[in-house]
């Protein structure tokens, strides 16, 4: 009989397993748990760059270590590590968040206080921004990030639509507005316009007169100042009344007007009495003279009485000029127009009413 012994020495044991080769199964699950641990460092750098880094780095050593030894003593100081590098980061990462609630928080309570602001200055809005202003304190005491951000996308759409109705709303204020005062302008212009003008002739006035002096002084500008006084023409009134010598006038002004260049400035001084600004000097003046005698002197034919009857009379004008001098004012030259004219009156046409 065969001894068993026998054949059980004979047998081939298996070889005992060595500590220092894991096999090929511990190999694939290190090898996991190693890219495992990468993964997770670059999923947390993509969610925040700055908290993530430092999280990166840690696994990336722990990674390191365990591919030169994976012994088991390596296994127990790489969960260790894993799990304190998980901690810090998980508390980096909610301290991170509270800050950007707290963020959160201060810009809504900022915005809520800006928009009763506005609403203030807007009484027909300061209902809806004190309601917005309410809810967005709610918000603030929230403590879910997520909620405010939602909340606050909503709030400042309605801030958004409140601000454009308030700009299409002061659009057609300012609209209106601009209406109204060109409206008041052009009747401004116009009540201006009757203020500067003479009445009866529709020539300047006075007043206009003077001011045209001025602006002429103030601008050192070269010009003359004729006077023309019409003669006889208190008999025009006398023979004919006061009708008949208005009707003169108006034709006579018409005529001075319509002789004159663009420049020049017409108006009625009072009275029978005209003023031409001449925009020449005196040695210039002559022509424009001549042009008077010529076109606006002569044969008128007026409507008397309440018949309305016309006449035909002659008018002509005793003529005063001035030529305006540096450190003259327009009181002097006025003057000095004014004792020419009598002068030629005198002169050439005797002692006329």
């Amino acid at each position: 009989m065969i001894s068993l012994k026998k054949y059980l020495d004979a047998y081939e044991r298996p070889a005992e397993p060595d500590p220092a080769d894991p096999g090929p199964l511990l190999a694939a699950a290190l090898e996991c748990y190693r890219g495992a641990l990468l993964a997770v460092g670059r999923t947390a750098v993509v969610g925040s760059p700055a908290l993530g880094l430092e999280l990166e780095k840690g696994l990336q050593e722990v990674e390191r270590r365990l591919s030169g030894n994976p012994a088991a003593e390596s296994l127990k100081w790489a969960q260790s590590q894993v799990e304190t590098h998980l901690q810090e980061w998980g508390a980096r990462t909610a301290d991170h968040l509270r800050a950007k609630s707290d963020e959160e928080k201060e810009l809504l309570l900022a915005l809520a206080r800006t928009a009763e602001a506005v609403g203030d200055r807007n009484q027909s809005y300061t209902g809806q921004f004190k309601d917005l202003t309410a809810r967005l304190e709610k918000i603030g005491n929230l403590d879910d990030l997520a909620q405010i951000r939602s909340s606050l996308v909503q709030r400042v759409t309605e801030l958004k639509s409140n601000v454009e109705q308030m700009t299409r709303d002061s659009d057609d204020l300012v609209a209106h507005l601009q209406a109204e005062v060109s409206t008041f302008q052009t009747r401004l212009k116009a009540v201006e316009s009757l203020v500067l003008k003479d009445e009866l002739t529709g020539v300047a006035n006075r007043r206009s007169i003077e001011e045209r002096i001025q602006w002429n002084i103030g601008n050192k500008n070269t010009f003359c100042v004729v006077i023309l006084d019409l003669n006889d023409f208190k008999q025009v009134n006398d023979r004919y009344g006061h009708l008949a010598g208005d009707d003169l006038l108006k034709q006579f002004a018409k005529e001075l007007q319509m002789n004159t260049r663009a420049g020049d400035f017409v108006g009625r001084w009072g009275g029978d009495e005209f003023v031409v600004l001449l925009l020449c000097d005196s040695d210039s003046s002559g022509f424009h003279l001549a042009r008077f005698r010529e076109w606006v002197f002569g044969k008128y034919t007026i409507t008397t009485g309440a018949n309305r009857q016309t006449v035909e009379v002659n008018i002509d004008a005793s003529i005063g000029l001035a030529e305006w001098h540096a450190g003259i004012t327009a009181e002097q030259l006025m003057a000095e127009a004014d004792a020419a004219m009598y002068r030629d009156k005198h002169q050439t046409h005797g002692v006329h009413a």
